[in-house]
């Protein structure tokens, strides 16, 4: 008989995670039988969404309480698809907020179905007990760092570690090329913007990277300054800051960021993917102002946001956050990046350390999670 799993992933860094999960699974067992709810990149990798997820990028409390009935509904939507599509396992990608009431439902109703979390919460920084509600709810945890399973082993739930999936996704950029492509010579400097995909990051993030960017081209004249996103977006840096923006194609993403002398960026993904390309990379966020003050008096606890931070024990990228976050501070860290070798050398260096701390040299995540997965449906 063969056997099935259902991947669910609700917003765009966990459609890729799940489409590189897909070939991975595939390339260990090609009969197995592969369906799920994503976006795009699942559905590249050749399994179509039974549902459309479009609108589940919700960032912060209050924005979540005008869509909860939304995600409720798609949570139901979900869970339903899943049990009609009757899998060995559901395979539950990174959201926690929304897989959470998706596992919810499915153990309710479909408790022979082995349920598998991809990516935990960051039960080290905010809300430990998290912990607690996954282990009971899930059958395993994939998740990312050597020090998330002691949260979980209080409660008896087996943990695999798979390593930060940009690192086993790197693909190194040509860097002279793209430069070529524009004719750039090599010693312009190169500013990447980088502001998040999500509507809520744009609109609170992007002005301020707008305008640092702005002051910058004031200050260093022959500054190029790129952005790789939707063209509505590359339309928007236009309209809120004087300055020429080169709009970089997704297809492009790698050799831009290889080619980048440093890197404005929101925090996420983006800042491991960029600094694995040899670029330093300044972090900028910034939640409503509701939002973040109940997240800091009752939910983060951490020091760090950035990932390469958290890994290293020490700010190696320069994070300003909320109420650091001002065109001044990134203009004054940004500036000696674009000016002095050395600065932008020491900051790589420091980078790297963390990359390496982080699981550079491992194999690829995709590939130990999928081991992870299918063990989990055999046991």
């Amino acid at each position: 008989m063969t056997r099935s799993v259902f991947l669910i992933a609700a917003e765009a860094s966990g459609d890729a995670l799940g489409a590189d999960l897909i070939d991975a699974l595939r390339a260990r067992d090609p009969a197995l039988g592969i369906a799920g709810v994503g976006g795009r990149a699942m559905a590249r990798a050749g399994v179509a969404s039974a549902i459309d997820i479009k609108g589940l990028a919700i960032l912060g409390f209050f924005d979540g309480l005008k869509a909860y009935g939304r995600v409720v509904r798609l949570a139901e939507d979900a869970a339903s698809a899943a049990i009609m599509a009757a899998p060995d396992a559901v395979v539950l990608i990174d959201s926690w907020g929304f897989t959470l009431r998706v596992a919810q439902r499915i153990r309710a109703r479909a408790p022979h179905i082995k349920l598998i979390k991809y990516i935990g919460p960051q039960v080290w920084a905010t809300r430990p007990g998290r912990a607690r509600t996954l282990a009971q709810l899930v059958d395993h945890l994939i998740c990312i760092h050597d020090f998330e399973p002691p949260y979980y082993a209080p409660f008896g739930l087996d943990c695999t570690v798979c390593g930060h999936p940009a690192i086993g996704r790197h693909v190194q950029g040509d860097g002279a090329a793209f430069r070529a492509r524009r004719d750039m010579r090599a010693d312009r400097p190169f500013l990447l913007v980088l502001p998040g995909s999500r509507r809520s990051e744009i609109r609170r993030i992007a002005p301020t990277f707008w305008k640092a960017a702005a002051r910058l081209s004031v200050e260093i004249p022959e500054l190029a300054i790129g952005l790789v996103s939707p063209e509505e977006l590359s339309a928007m840096a236009r309209r809120r800051a004087p300055i020429d923006v080169i709009a970089i194609p997704e297809s492009e993403k790698n050799d831009a960021f290889a080619a980048a002398t440093a890197a404005l960026a929101a925090s996420g993904t983006v800042t491991t993917e960029v600094a694995l390309q040899g670029a330093p990379v300044v972090v900028g966020y910034k939640l409503g102002w509701l939002t973040w003050a109940a997240a800091r008096m009752f939910l983060f606890k951490g020091k760090y946001v950035t990932l390469m931070n958290v890994a290293a024990g020490r700010e190696v990228a320069p994070e300003f956050i909320q109420t650091r976050f001002s065109v001044r501070n990134l203009v004054q860290v940004l500036s000696p990046l674009l000016h002095d070798p050395r600065a932008r050398a020491d900051q790589v260096a420091a980078q790297d350390a963390a990359l390496n701390a982080m699981g550079r040299d491992k194999p690829p995540a995709a590939g130990i999670a999928a081991d992870a997965v299918l063990k989990a449906m055999a046991g």
